[in-house]
């Protein structure tokens, strides 16, 4: 059964600065692929202990887990993303 996703309003932000291409790809693969699987992937260290990181290409996408849903936090280029 796929985990229900929510967004922080801060991810339309970041959204609004890619192509529209990539955010589409982007959506589509959270939607889809997150979704089913919410717990198999790189559960973060340090100061972003607690959260995961799910990679689409060269985009990161940061985000939790509360019980059965997934709450999107942040949309970011590799580069960028864990930089405060």
């Amino acid at each position: 059964m796929a985990a229900s996703v929510s967004y922080k309003a801060s991810v339309r932000k970041d959204l609004k600065q890619l192509d529209r291409s990539v955010v589409l790809r982007i959506l589509d693969a959270i939607e889809s692929d997150l979704a089913a699987n919410p717990g198999k992937n790189k559960a973060l260290k340090g100061q972003f202990e607690g959260l995961y990181s799910y990679r689409v290409g060269d985009w990161r996408v940061i985000y939790s887990l509360i019980g059965e849903a997934i709450l999107v936090l942040r949309i970011a280029h590799r580069k960028e993303i864990y930089r405060e």
